[in-house]
């Protein structure tokens, strides 16, 4: 059986409106998806708060794209990385673009790149605007990239907002006997909500979080070979 191809993606990073040190673990994430074969920063590199960056760019071989600050209150990075990334778009032979920014400024992008049949995955803060939070495929808050630094505490009020979101995707790919394949869910979410990750939760895997929800019954399942492999389905109490 040959291996499943590994999109290719540009990585594009608004280095005005990222942070320097989650880059390693923003690139391990940005392999879940596929490989860079494109990683740019954007910034003007003479002003001082972007020294910082300058190791990084070496270590992980990103290459930095200069744009003068020509105006006061004009972002001229944003417009830099708008424009190269239409022209890679066009030119390029690209499965998708991961956009790093916190900026709503890149909303249109991320529609534009999707329009044309591209996938868009999104990093920022949670500060982000939510419009821009929709309008990619995926959407990954990096603070939960800084696992040993902030850890996110598992609690029943930090899980209660996902009643709704998954009560709606049990609803949504179930069987007429109420039951659901977890991966079946896992992926409605994923489609219907971009910035849903169980890490935003505490919890590494989906699996692992619904096991902790009272409202779920789950029931695994062995296939139908000799493997000790599970179907894990999930119905509502």
């Amino acid at each position: 059986m040959s291996e499943k191809k590994s999109d290719k993606l540009a990585v594009l990073i608004d280095a005005d409106n990222a942070q320097a040190s989650v880059i390693a673990e923003l690139l391990a994430e940005v392999s879940k998806f596929g490989t860079a074969s494109i990683k740019r920063a954007y910034g003007d590199w003479t002003t001082p708060n972007l020294k910082k960056w300058k190791d990084y760019l070496h270590k992980h071989a990103i290459q930095p794209i200069q744009q003068f600050s020509y105006t006061t209150g004009k972002n001229a990075t944003d417009a830099s990385l708008i424009i190269d990334a239409m022209d890679i778009l066009h030119e390029s032979d690209l499965d998708g673009f991961c956009l790093i920014s916190s900026d709503s400024d890149f909303t249109r992008l991320a529609t534009r790149i999707r329009e044309a049949g591209l996938v868009v995955y999104g990093f920022g803060e949670k500060k982000t605007p939510e419009a821009f939070i929709a309008a990619c495929d995926k959407f990954v808050f990096t603070e939960i990239l800084r696992e040993k630094d902030v850890p996110t505490q598992k609690s029943e009020s930090n899980t209660s907002s996902l009643r709704p979101i998954i009560v709606s995707a049990i609803n949504a790919v179930s069987k007429d006997d109420g039951w659901a394949r977890l991966s079946n869910v896992g992926n409605y979410i994923n489609k219907n909500n971009p910035s849903f990750d169980s890490r935003n939760y505490g919890y590494e895997k989906l699996g692992k979080l619904i096991f902790d929800l009272n409202y779920i019954l789950v029931d695994e399942r062995e296939f139908n070979d000799d493997s000790s492999n599970v179907h894990i389905y999930v119905k509502l109490r």
